[in-house]
């Protein structure tokens, strides 16, 4: 792959995958990538490093659902397993009228997301720190996000008993997963949790001038259609040893 500016790539895909020509928006992402670089000298915050593969590989990766119904029409979104702040940051960035919560069981990274999100002035963003299981079953995070974002490695059925007990009846659960993983297996795990399967977006390429590019992650569109039982999710560790 030719070697090309970060700045110029990202604001060609920012306008091609959003829409948005606005400089701002892009300035700030590439502010955050320089935070995220700077502090990754000293804290594991990604192995990605190299400028061009962070613009893709995070920012474009992250706003490939922007233009969905799906996000479009939600108006509070918890991004489960944040890490360095990828989907939730770049959403935030580019739709400041939108209430994001940043969750993390690493509090160091929660740590810096509240640094740098203060540094930023991204008013529409909360970061805690926590595991999915112990929000899940707290009623002030139980069930009261429009949308559950997450691109944590984690296979479907472990996730989804993470995300979907946030998620409102009616909602949705948007999962950032590999090409490689057999969805069928948890097919199980959403019926018992509330959920149904409604689509999945592949991106082979994108349009334009950025066709060169292949992205990491399809989406998985889940519809909460049925409140979780109460007895999911079950307490913290079990989800990952004992699948559903």
């Amino acid at each position: 792959m030719t070697s090309r500016d970060p700045a110029a790539l990202l604001r060609e895909g920012l306008f091609r995958l959003c829409g948005t020509e606005d400089p701002a928006v892009s300035e700030r992402m590439l502010h955050f990538m320089e935070r995220v670089l700077e502090r990754n000298q000293y804290m594991n915050l990604t192995a990605i490093k190299d400028p061009e593969d962070f613009v893709i590989r995070h920012f474009l990766d992250s706003v490939t659902v922007y233009d969905t119904p799906v996000f479009q029409e939600s108006g509070t979104i918890i991004d489960v397993g944040t890490g360095a702040g990828f989907p939730g940051i770049p959403l935030a960035i580019l739709c400041p009228e939108k209430k994001f919560l940043l969750m993390d069981s690493l509090n160091k990274r929660i740590l810096f997301l509240e640094e740098v999100c203060s540094e930023m002035g991204l008013e529409n963003v909360a970061v805690l720190h926590g595991r999915a299981e112990d929000l899940g079953q707290d009623d002030d995070y139980r069930e009261q996000f429009d949308l559950c974002v997450s691109r944590a490695v984690a296979k479907l059925s472990i996730l989804s008993e993470y995300c979907l007990p946030l998620v409102k009846p009616g909602g949705f659960f948007v999962a950032y997963k590999t090409g490689m993983e057999n969805l069928a297996e948890g097919r199980r795990a959403l019926k018992l949790l509330g959920g149904e399967l409604t689509g999945i977006r592949n991106f082979p390429r994108l349009p334009g001038n950025l066709s060169f590019i292949k992205l990491d992650h399809r989406l998985v569109f889940i519809r909460k259609v049925e409140s979780t039982p109460r007895k999911y999710p079950r307490k913290a560790g079990t989800p990952a040893k004992e699948p559903l």
